[in-house]
């Protein structure tokens, strides 16, 4: 694992918007994994209007693990702000987000910590990797390939699926989160594109997904495809523009 001045080994990232009816048994688990350890578990609830602050609020009140601190946080509605207030808020030498959910169970933490995060910071349990199970219908299968072809074209991306679960360096992603600006679906990307800018080259694992999870079916419609497209160009535009106003000042 990466050294640091931090004093938590492990902090695992939840976003969680009205999963009031998941997040209770998803926050358990992670506790029972990492039970004696050194972990922390950041729940990011961002814009619900079920009762999911009323769960945390109740988990937070009778956490009694030992080893594993747990923190509910708030942030503005949207997968990116939730993402950054969680990155921000870290403490951990490593640094793992997921759904509220835990799609992939542990595969992609297992995986990153066997990865030498000082060399490589950024793993991605990813769904594009060939040994990866995760079971795609129709729809799923177009638009995942159209986001493909579009942030190859858009950003020259690399890495093929920059929509994964993460296993982070923690100095890493707390120093990039700084510079995070999409509020959406597209902050993964963006951290990638970041990556990638300075000559990162991310690790992709192979993730199985949970039956359970496979149950809600996608939320992915076509039309999201053109939407993807409308943001790539936002996130290439704004950190070209960036990164010719900080050569300009270091002139």
């Amino acid at each position: 694992m990466p050294t640091s001045g931090t004093t938590i080994s492990l902090s695992y990232v939840v976003p969680a918007h009205n999963c009031a009816a998941i997040i209770e048994a998803t926050v358990r688990e992670l506790g029972e994994r990492f039970s004696g350890g050194n972990a922390e578990i950041l729940v990011v609830e961002n814009g619900s209007t079920d009762e999911t602050p009323e769960v945390l609020a109740r988990i937070a009140a009778n956490w009694a693990v030992p080893g594993v601190e747990f923190r509910s946080l708030s942030s503005e509605k949207g997968l990116g702000n939730a993402l950054k207030l969680g990155l921000l808020s870290s403490r951990g030498e490593v640094v793992v987000t997921t759904a509220d959910d835990l799609p992939f169970g542990f595969d992609e933490y297992d995986a990153g910590i066997k990865v030498d995060l000082n060399r490589f910071p950024v793993v991605v349990g990813s769904k594009a990797h060939p040994q990866s199970q995760v079971g795609r219908g129709l729809v799923r299968w177009v638009a995942t390939n159209g986001f493909l072809v579009l942030r190859t074209l858009v950003l020259g991306m690399r890495t093929r699926d920059p929509q994964g679960t993460f296993v982070l360096n923690g100095d890493w992603a707390r120093e990039v989160a700084v510079r995070l600006e999409e509020k959406g679906f597209l902050l993964t990307t963006e951290l990638i594109y970041i990556a990638e800018r300075q000559g990162v080259r991310t690790v992709e694992v192979p993730v199985r997904l949970r039956a359970s999870h496979g149950e809600h079916g996608t939320r992915i419609k076509l039309a999201d495809v053109w939407y993807m497209g409308v943001g790539l160009m936002s996130v290439r535009r704004r950190h070209r523009k960036s990164a010719r106003l900080s050569a300009t000042t270091k002139v």
